[in-house]
């Protein structure tokens, strides 16, 4: 039998009489085995599988059969056969049961790449299999488990913890998550934590299992950080880790370590940045509270004195040193070409396109608190009327966002007092600009003002203006008093500006807290009240409700669904689930999301859907791109528009070429608010970005330009282009525009205050929220004391390739000089005419002819040479203007360094450095003066003598 077996396996045909005598009862076990071990070949399945096939049943029966020692083989022949079939179901459950009979590694013959593709197919349905029962908590089979372990166990030993990770985390394991971390021998874990720490952030990982592997990652990080290489790796980690977790006790434990040694003190310090970066307000308020206990009285009546590094560390968390040292590098570098406003405010007519002058201002100087275009302006500014009043005194929020010292001072002539205006437009505008002042960091005073002037407003703008203010100061914080105050505005009033801007509000104060009471009461409110505005508000406040809670916000958002009739409630369930997983990457959410786009009847559900997709695939331009470009061809103007946001918001700041070649064609769209949108998602796309870095941008900014000059542009589309060009030269040419922090994951201030301001669809005044999303591109570095010493960096590129744009020229100041030259003496003007016009015919050929082929040769040579010349290397000062393609280029100088920083300085911020000889005196930078002027380098100089301004009034007509 085995010789018969062996000959027909060279030329494997008709296996029939092999397959029926299975059945045949009177066959030996043994002859019916040695047949199941020849047929379980490739080089015969191949042959003979749909003979197989047809008698399938004979090799299942055997299968089964527990008599049969071969049963095993039998299985994984079953196996190969449904298989074959493609019925992989069947397939993985057969060779489950073939035992180790099935092997993870392909037979080495002829036929092993066939071995090879069954093999990953079996896992790859293993896997699927394993995961839907791990995510639906269903009861594993033992032999699925053990299947699943075997091929963990394979990785380990081959030293493959990367892969192994990986597969725990599909698998939501996390114990193979801390054996592939352990298993590494390496002296320092820090690089598979990193990524570990990575594929958290990648993976679709639901909240439960996310908070597993953070706190694993956490516990397993060193507790007593030393002041070594290495350190500040695993401070980056902790930092996420903590802020994720959401645990400040632990956090208080860190900084009680860390302050037992005077040597990590600095480190401290790094850690208490990185945190205020990263973590919401609540956060730091209940960290605050824990770590500072200690400073209170003592019981026998005397205070305990706090040591100066805690008094440090307080500031920090507070904000205090970060917002101050991002204003003195705001002011220090701002480099806002003061010509281009003045171009515009030269060019413009009308009330629309004044009012986006006023915003653009307030975004090109944010942070820099030179207000000097408004002083040069005062009686045209004072044409503002209504709300543009409104406007224009909010951008005083916006240029001194972040002087919060003066905040008061600085508005004082606009804040409400007794004699309010019985409109209260431009007392609306000051509280709304407090707010923004104070964005993301209103401390009790500032709250307890803003909610006293929303209690006493008489008006609609006031109480505007006062929510949206304090909507602003309170972000993040989920106090109930604050949310109880404006809902209180909302239902007291009934009013359609104050409940719009109460709704937003209440969204902003409660921010990813998924509070059910607020979410009842503003959904129930939607459908009670009659007024478009304040349905737009509340559906945006909900929406913030949900922010970054991924999975847990899906009852929610079911609810919303279900409202078939009713368009509000669906965009309210569409903008839901844009902030529940922004960020998140999440392949199911942007095909659900597609499918509304497709489906939905409403343009306005479209258009949300649409820009909804590009805040979940935030910062991954090319998946995007590859997602929404189709959209770009849409007939549908509405989607073309939301295509036209999502992709901003994906490639913010990041210059993406491919991007911008989708964006382009937009421009030359029908409708008007196609063309707006493209504007503005261009300038989200190609801010701080120069003809080095690409190319784009120099052709852009003379179409902004073109759309502004035209008299026949519409208003909408110049509205968006005035708007663009404030984005595009945002902070002095020293912010860019993110939805993410420097650890690439979502920023909540970011992430909402761009949503709020995609609202200006609607409302103009949320024009300004888009300053919640600049982020200063600075490295500043900061001695033990928190202050700026000098110090130099090396950046390993030309200056050319990361300069600010060159300065327009002044065209008026050019023609005049012309003139001057051409103008003739007065003793000319004796003399004959023959001779008057010989001279004149002179003088116009010098002017007019033009130069020769060796001059234009000539510039262009000595242009080549100058670029030739250009050294590949400069140095940069601190605090330094670091744009983002820049910071792989830095490094510290090796010569004549006096410091040396507590973390890497190419992930940019504010680092801690180490003076190395604390003997000697340090140089420190001269602190700038608030207020200061731009334009010109010149001026910049003078800006050390300049005294700083005095407030100043409008005198509104």
């Amino acid at each position: 039998m085995a010789q018969i077996m062996h000959i027909w396996r060279q030329n494997p045909k008709n296996a029939t009489p092999y397959l029926e005598s299975l059945n045949d009862p009177l066959k030996q076990f043994s002859e019916k085995q040695l047949i199941i071990e020849n047929l379980d070949d490739w080089k015969v399945i191949t042959a003979t599988w749909f003979e197989m096939a047809h008698y399938l049943n004979n090799l299942e029966n055997l299968a089964r059969d527990q008599k049969f020692d071969g049963r095993g083989r039998a299985a994984l022949l079953c196996s190969k056969v449904a298989y074959c079939l493609e019925d992989y179901d069947k397939a993985l459950a057969f060779a489950l049961d073939s035992d180790d009979n099935f092997s993870s590694t392909p037979r080495q013959n002829d036929f092993k790449e066939h071995d090879s593709l069954y093999i990953n197919k079996i896992i790859e349905q293993a896997l699927d299999t394993y995961k839907k029962m791990r995510t639906q908590k269903m009861e594993i089979e033992p032999k699925l488990a053990a299947l699943i372990d075997r091929i963990f166990q394979q990785n380990l030993e081959r030293r493959e913890f990367n892969s192994v990770i990986g597969l725990a985390f599909e698998t939501r394991r996390i114990d193979m998550v801390e054996t592939a971390i352990k298993s590494n021998e390496a002296t320092d874990k820090t690089p598979v934590m990193i990524e570990t720490l990575n594929k958290v952030w990648e993976s679709q990982l639901d909240i439960e299992f996310r908070t597993l592997v953070l706190d694993l990652i956490f516990h397993m990080l060193d507790s007593d950080l030393q002041l070594e290489k290495k350190s500040s790796q695993n401070l980056a980690l902790k930092v996420l880790s903590i802020c994720q977790l959401e645990r400040p006790a632990q956090v208080a434990q860190i900084f009680n370590n860390l302050f037992s040694k005077v040597k990590n003190t600095l480190v401290a310090y790094q850690l208490a940045f990185d945190l205020y970066e990263n973590a919401p307000q609540e956060f730091l308020e209940q960290l605050k509270e824990i770590f500072f206990v200690k400073e209170e009285p003592s019981p026998e009546g005397e205070e305990i004195k706090s040591s100066p590094e805690h008094e440090n560390l307080k500031s920090i968390l507070s904000g205090e040193e970060t917002i101050k040292h991002h204003m003195q590098f705001l002011i220090k570098n701002n480099h806002t070409d003061m010509l281009i406003l003045r171009n515009i405010k030269d060019i413009i007519r009308g009330s629309c396109a004044h009012n986006a002058t006023v915003i653009a201002n307030g975004l090109m100087h944010t942070g820099t608190t030179c207000d000097d275009f408004l002083r040069e302006n005062l009686d045209w500014i004072s044409k503002a009327t209504n709300w543009n009043k409104f406007n224009a005194v909010a951008s005083l929020g916006l240029i001194h966002k972040g002087h919060e010292r003066e905040a008061r001072k600085i508005l004082e002539p606009y804040l409400p007092k007794g004699d309010t205006d019985p409109f209260g437009f431009k007392e609306g505008g000051s509280l709304y600009a407090y707010g923004l002042i104070h964005a993301n960091h209103g401390n009790p005073s500032v709250i307890t003002y803003l909610t006293d002037q929303l209690n006493k407003a008489t008006t609609s703008a006031v109480r505007h203006g006062s929510c949206l203010g304090l909507g602003l100061a309170a972000l993040g914080t989920r106090n109930i008093k604050i949310y109880e105050q404006l809902r209180e505005c909302l239902y007291s009033q009934n009013e359609a500006v104050s409940g719009e801007g109460a709704g937003i509000a209440m969204g902003l104060v409660m921010a990813g807290s998924l509070n059910q009471s607020a979410f009842d009461e503003m959904r129930s409110y939607i459908l009670d009240t009659q007024h478009d505005k304040i349905q737009r508000g509340l559906r945006t406040g909900i929406a913030m409700l949900a922010y970054g809670m991924l999975e847990k916000s899906e009852p929610w958002i079911a609810i919303l669904e279900n409202f078939h009739s009713e368009s509000i409630m669906r965009q309210t369930a569409v903008c839901m689930i844009a902030m529940a997983y922004a960020g998140s990457g999440n392949a199911e959410i942007v095909k659900r999301l597609l499918e509304k786009v497709a489906a939905d009847p409403s343009n306005d559900v479209k258009r949300f859907a649409t820009i909804a997709i590009g805040f979940v695939l935030s910062g991954n331009p090319e998946l995007c791109l590859s997602h929404t470009g189709m959209l770009f061809e849409h007939f549908n103007g509405h989607i073309r528009y939301g295509a036209a946001i999502a992709l901003a918001i994906a490639c913010a700041g990041s210059g993406y070429k491919e991007s911008v070649s989708r964006l382009e064609p937009l421009l030359q769209a029908k409708e008007n608010y196609v063309r707006q949108g493209a504007l503005i998602a261009l300038s989200f796309v190609l801010i701080q970005h120069t003809s080095s870095t690409c190319s784009n941008v120099v052709e852009f900014r003379k179409t902004i330009t073109k759309t502004i000059s035209e008299k026949g542009e519409d208003t909408i589309t110049k509205f968006g282009a005035i708007i663009a060009q404030g984005i595009l030269d945002a902070g002095g040419r020293n912010v860019t525009l993110s939805l993410h922090n420097r650890d690439g994951q979502p920023d909540m201030p970011s992430v909402l205050g761009t949503f709020v301001f995609l609202q200006h669809w609607y409302w103009h005044s949320l024009t300004h929220f888009i300053s919640l999303a600049f982020q200063p591109t600075c490295l500043i570095g900061l001695n033990k004391g928190l202050k700026m010493p000098k110090i130099n960096f090396r950046c390993n590129a030309k200056a050319s390739n990361f300069a600010y744009p060159p300065p327009l020229e002044d065209k008026k100041k050019v023609e005049a000089d012309k003139v001057e030259v051409a103008v003739l003496s007065t003793t000319n003007k004796k003399k004959g005419g023959s001779e008057r016009q010989k001279k004149e015919q002179i003088i116009e050929k010098m002017e007019v002819d033009e130069p020769s082929d060796n001059t234009l040769s000539n510039e262009k040579s000595e242009e080549r040479v100058k670029e030739a010349q250009e050294p590949s290397f400069h140095n940069i000062q601190n605090p330094a203007r670091v744009v983002r393609l820049q910071l792989r280029k830095l490094s510290m100088p090796t010569e004549g360094v006096q410091y040396t920083p507590i973390k890497s300085i190419t992930r940019g911020g504010i680092i801690m450095f180490e003076h190395l000889n604390e003997n000697e005196e340090e140089e420190l930078v001269e602190a700038a003066i608030a207020g200061g002027v731009s334009d010109s380098v010149d001026q910049k100089e003078n800006n050390k003598t300049i005294a700083p301004h005095e407030p100043f009034t409008f005198s509104f007509f």
